[in-house]
């Protein structure tokens, strides 16, 4: 806990780095022009194609019936809007992930090493096409329990916790590999990866409920349409800043635990080597039947 809250403070200490702000302008500029330039061309397209598929559909032109006899006519102006944002939510949310992955990550892993690790040896324990593979495995599982979990998101509790905990798995998986890729062997990764385990988890579940800000700026989006093309930039910043600091939070506290680690080599290789041995014992178990 003691290292988390550390590499935290740090973390955010080094948001207003001013190389950290520099490197933060280039996801930002390149988030806000593809999203802003996607709303501007299909926004009301989608809206209209939303609101006749909520016209056909006998439940929601229930819903639809309903919510006039209520008198909330207004409410029912935003749904298309709101069934929108809630679709492409996720999709900006990773694009920001991605975007802050690649283009800023391996930078902040050498600025705090630079200036915090410079005795800390890198192993080059992760080529790029492993990262992307990773990361592609890892968007794809998180799609798929977004899309599981989706009839849950009725649930007020859940609605809140769902969300935070696969956005936490999924910056937990990136960021980590990402941090980890330089500086760590493969072995090392791994036997971090399992011994910190709950705090990274932990740590992505923190920033994903953080980025969870956005979601309210899209959806003032929905009922303020006259700023929804100034509130959709704001959104995306909110998002990069959020991941920015995740990286940043990781760096610092993976690169001590490794340091950590390869202060207790003893320990380290007799963990492994027991390791080793339980999965030749299993092996060899599941050979002879």
């Amino acid at each position: 806990m003691k290292l988390m809250i550390d590499s935290f403070w740090r973390a955010f200490a080094y948001c207003l780095h001013p190389k950290v702000v520099l490197l933060s302008l280039l996801p930002l500029i390149l988030m806000a022009v593809i999203v802003t330039g996607l709303g501007a061309l299909y926004w009301d397209a989608a809206v209209n194609h939303v609101r006749t598929w909520m016209e056909v559909s006998p439940v929601l032109a229930w819903g639809s019936t309903w919510l006039e006899r209520m008198g909330l006519l207004n409410l029912k102006a935003v749904l298309a809007p709101l069934v929108i944002i809630l679709a492409v939510t996720p999709v900006v949310m990773i694009m920001s992930l991605l975007a802050v992955s690649f283009m800023m990550t391996p930078a902040l892993v050498n600025l705090v090493g630079a200036r915090r690790f410079q005795n800390l040896e890198r192993k080059q324990g992760g080529a790029v096409w492993q990262s992307l593979v990773w990361t592609l495995m890892s968007v794809i599982l998180a799609m798929g329990a977004l899309i599981l979990t989706l009839p849950l998101w009725w649930i007020p509790p859940l609605a809140m916790l769902l969300p935070a905990l696969i956005w936490g798995w999924l910056t937990y998986r990136v960021m980590t590999y990402d941090v980890l890729a330089e500086h760590a062997s493969k072995q090392e990764r791994v036997e971090l990866m399992r011994r910190y385990r709950f705090q990274l988890l932990g740590m992505g579940v923190l920033t994903g409920a953080m980025g969870a800000a956005p979601s309210l700026v899209w959806a003032s989006g929905a009922l303020f349409a006259a700023a929804f093309v100034i509130l959709i930039p704001i959104a995306v910043w909110i998002y990069t800043l959020v991941f920015v600091f995740s990286a940043l939070w990781y760096v610092h506290f993976l690169l001590v635990a490794l340091s950590d680690l390869r202060n207790e080599p003893l320990s380290f290789q007799s963990d492994s080597r027991a390791s080793l041995a339980e999965v030749v014992d299993v092996e060899s178990k599941v050979s002879r039947t």
